[in-house]
């Protein structure tokens, strides 16, 4: 019930006590007050009263998943874990990344696909009322767990790094962090990385110790395969700490792997190859759009120009960062909304709901 403030209340007795008209002034400005009130509820900043959520919460598996889909026996341990990470407090996944992460379960049903989020938290075992949330619970080898960064490096050679409050501050932070925890968790318990804005197209788990080339002069992490405690990765957990530069886009991510890759092998040149077993993968593998094309990805293809484009491909890269404020039309013949009609088709059918 609506009540009067206490700042009316005085005004109030006085003018009960004198002419009738008075009453008329204390109905208008009572009816004035409860319209400034109701008006100020229905325009608050939604942010203001917490988050809130729609019946678009809620999915339903049988809609978006069909039962036909063989994941029903679950992952198997014998095969490694596919790591996905979001170092920042973001907990509103977007379709990209609904995408990735359904691809990667739709590809490897026999293979954990683990969803590491900072900003879960660690004390509650429930996730935000997001529909991506519940899309993806419906594939049972799809593990979302809060991403526990202490403990992530503790034992390893960037725990004095990441305690180190003075780092926090730079520029590139989150970046770097990210680049921190997928060496990191390849070097502790193997397996495949891959960054959420990457739309896997095959199993990739025969791609051993390997991470692939994006351009003539530089590898890139955003997908990376190894077994656990393999010295690689160690090297690369080392030159971290020892050539650290947190200012320089790109330093302690691309620009590290290809500083080790050069000494690990010996050459001064990227190269397709495969050296002390370790493999460079050639562009077309992971990165088929080089990141200075992406706009392809919005440009409509055939479909005997896809089948071209993606005959030895594995996973294709999104280049979110430089494409994520590019509309895409859905349905379309464009290459990215193709993409994730084949590749993801649950993500895509919300999509074409939204």
């Amino acid at each position: 019930m609506l009540r009067m403030p206490s700042f009316l209340l005085k005004p109030t007795r006085v003018m009960l006590s004198h002419k009738p008209w008075a009453l008329f002034i204390l109905i208008f400005v009572f009816v004035s007050f409860a319209y400034i009130k109701l008006y100020s509820n229905i325009w608050e900043d939604p942010k203001s009263r917490g988050p809130l959520y729609g019946s678009s919460a809620e999915i339903s598996c049988a809609h978006y998943v069909p039962s036909s889909l063989n994941i029903a026996g679950g992952p198997s341990p014998s095969t490694g874990s596919v790591f996905f990470v979001e170092t920042s407090e973001q907990t509103t996944p977007s379709y990209l990344f609904s995408c990735s992460v359904e691809s990667a379960a739709r590809a490897h049903p026999a293979s954990r696909v683990v969803v590491l989020m900072k900003g879960l938290a660690k004390e509650n075992a429930s996730l935000p009322r997001h529909w991506a949330f519940s899309l993806l619970s419906c594939f049972p080898n799809v593990e979302i767990q809060p991403l526990d960064l202490t403990d992530l490096f503790s034992g390893t050679p960037l725990e004095n790094w990441y305690l180190q409050p003075q780092s926090h501050r730079e520029p590139h932070f989150l970046p770097v962090l990210s680049d921190a925890c997928r060496i990191v968790l390849m070097w502790k318990f193997g397996g495949i990385y891959l960054d959420t804005d990457f739309i896997v197209l095959k199993n990739l788990q025969n791609l051993t110790d390997a991470l692939g080339i994006q351009d003539d002069v530089e590898l890139n992490g955003a997908f990376l395969s190894f077994k656990p405690k393999h010295k690689f990765m160690e090297l690369c957990m080392q030159d971290f700490v020892q050539n650290y530069n947190g200012w320089v886009w790109g330093h302690q991510g691309p620009k590290l792997l290809t500083r080790v890759f050069k000494k690990w092998c010996s050459i001064q040149t990227i190269k397709s190859m495969s050296c002390k077993g370790v493999s460079a993968l050639a562009p077309e593998v992971v990165y088929p759009i080089p990141w200075q094309d992406w706009k392809k990805l919005f440009e409509p293809v055939s479909a005997l120009e896809l089948r071209k484009l993606l005959k030895n491909t594995y996973a294709v890269h999104v280049w979110n960062k430089l494409s994520h404020g590019t509309k895409l039309e859905i349905p379309s013949q464009a290459l990215l909304a193709q993409l994730y009609s084949q590749f993801c088709p649950a993500t895509y059918t919300k999509m074409k709901q939204d």
